[in-house]
């Protein structure tokens, strides 16, 4: 067989071959033990077909995901939580298409948070056979405790996938000298988060590099680690990559140029950090590393002048849904929600990862072929303003754009960090950046906007920024009426008015109830 012969009809015959019949409702918690992993079932696809799974046609991908999500149903069915779940919901058998897969629940924190932790009711395998790791949640913005559940044994093999994938698609365009070449990241205080135990499984798991799990590092750390010859990268959280210019600020010209990959985690670096990491650093390309607590390598920034990300194909399930848990057309922005393709014994169904994405055309070949999409905010970066939502990342593009005509100033340029700060019961919204010369900009814009300026800002942005699913519900004579007052605010790099959380990330919108 070569990937040449294969229609949408013999991939479906292909995938039910790869996982038969009998393996579709496993009947028994000891069935899905001995159940041959879906990893393997990706090697034997990749030998029949004489390409590398991630570059078998597209048909065959979605036939074989396809099929392992109808079997993790079946597992799922077996758990009497999962079952009663789905049974509330309508869903008693495996899904017979696309379509009754998107019957299934979106999942969330708190579906999260039933299934395992506490007594852990929705392992299929019970905990106390033994086998598995416990990760925590070092980003939640409450506080509050959230845990997931791995096999061992499936961790290990997303481990290897998701590491050769980087090696062969990311990192071997970037790291090109004949030195030894270096991988470092500085996620995680503990290894409990899953920044420390998850992506450090997947970079350690990249061929022909050199992984130090460093953790937080001071300046001479920096140094020292950079001091080693060969080419680098190092992927840590946004605010880590920001910083790093100022970390080195002792390096050597040679250590300078041999860092070739900053990596930065989920969400989006500002363009001054950009350029001043380009400025510093005069060899390295920045790309995005897409992760979450149940999703080591949601996707991967493949090309650093393209913002669309790359799923890591047969890791997971990825959907970009609307309100009702449909899947968007491409070009078309909605909530990010993810399945772990690798997960009999602890599944975890369409779980929704607070993010939105626009789902963007795929990858069709030559070579990789794959499912892209691009970041377009946290789904809490929402400004509520009385009854209407508007998107904190559009309304924080349309007030850059109007700021720069009008005054001459880009906040991307200027500013560290930016923060919406929304008084719901005061109706004030004030945006906050962080620039270096607070009394020269703050004048500099005073003058030009004038008395009303500030306002008028506001009110002609907003209307360009209303979420997905309620757009032209407002106007800027709309916005005038609804009682609220505008405020742009410049503040210090280090102020506190600025709110971030307990491990350094800044949330684009604080909302003051």
């Amino acid at each position: 067989m070569t990937i040449t012969d294969l229609d949408i009809a013999a991939s479906a015959r292909l995938a039910t071959q790869l996982i038969p019949e009998e393996e579709l409702r496993p009947r028994s918690v000891d069935d899905v033990t001995r159940l041959t992993s879906f990893a393997d079932r990706l090697d034997e696809c990749a030998r029949l077909t004489g390409v590398p799974y991630s570059e078998t046609p597209l048909d065959l991908q979605n036939a074989l995901v396809f099929r392992r999500l109808q079997q993790l149903v079946g597992i799922s069915l077996l758990n009497p939580l999962w079952r009663e779940r789905l049974h509330y919901f309508g869903i008693r058998d495996v899904p017979a298409d696309m379509s009754e897969w998107e019957r299934i629940p979106l999942s969330d924190k708190i579906v999260q948070r039933d299934m395992f932790m506490g007594p852990r009711a929705g392992m299929v395998v019970p905990l106390d056979r033994g086998g598995f790791e416990v990760v925590a949640s070092g980003g939640t913005g409450d506080g509050t405790p959230l845990e997931i559940v791995y096999s061992l044994r499936e961790l290990r093999d997303t481990y290897r996938i998701s590491g050769a994938f980087m090696g062969a698609y990311q990192l071997n365009r970037y790291l090109r000298g004949p030195a030894p070449r270096w991988l470092f990241t500085t996620l995680a205080d503990y290894q409990m988060w899953s920044s420390g135990t998850m992506v450090g499984g997947v970079l350690a798991n990249v061929p022909g590099i050199n992984y130090i799990g460093a953790g937080p590092v001071s300046a001479p750390v920096l140094e020292h680690m950079f001091s080693y010859p060969g080419h680098k990268a190092l992927m840590g959280i946004t605010a880590g990559i920001a910083i790093l210019p100022e970390l080195g600020a002792n390096l050597s010209p040679q250590a300078r140029a041999d860092f070739r990959v900053a990596m930065y985690g989920s969400g989006s670096l500002p363009q001054r950090k950009r350029d001043e990491l380009q400025a510093f650093f005069p060899n390295v390309s920045i790309l995005s590393y897409f992760a979450a607590t149940q999703a080591e390598c949601v996707g991967l920034q493949l090309d650093h002048t393209s913002p669309a990300l790359s799923a890591v194909p047969g890791l997971h399930l990825v959907e970009i849904v609307d309100e009702y848990g449909r899947a968007v057309a491409e070009g078309e922005e909605g909530e990010l929600v993810v399945t772990r393709l690798h997960a009999d014994e602890t599944p975890l169904l369409r779980l929704k990862l607070g993010d939105r994405m626009i789902r963007r055309p795929a990858l069709d070949g030559p070579g990789l072929r794959t499912e892209r999409f691009e970041f377009a905010g946290r789904t809490a970066d929402v400004l509520h303003l009385n009854d209407s939502q508007y998107s904190a990342t559009m309304a924080y593009a349309a007030l850059r754009t109007r700021l720069r005509s009008v005054t001459g100033i880009d906040l991307d340029l200027i500013a560290h960090e930016v923060q919406f700060h929304n008084h719901r019961e005061d109706r004030t919204l004030t945006l906050l950046a962080a620039v270096d010369d607070v009394e020269g900009t703050t004048a500099t814009v005073e003058r030009a906007l004038g008395q009303s300026g500030t306002r008028r800002l506001f009110v002609q942005a907003l209307p360009a920024s209303l979420s997905l699913f309620n757009d032209r519900e407002a106007n800027a004579a709309s916005i005038e009426q609804i009682g609220y007052g505008f405020q742009l605010e410049f503040v210090a790099p280090s102020s506190p008015r600025i709110e971030r959380t307990t491990v350094g990330k800044t949330p684009l919108v604080r909302d003051r109830g």
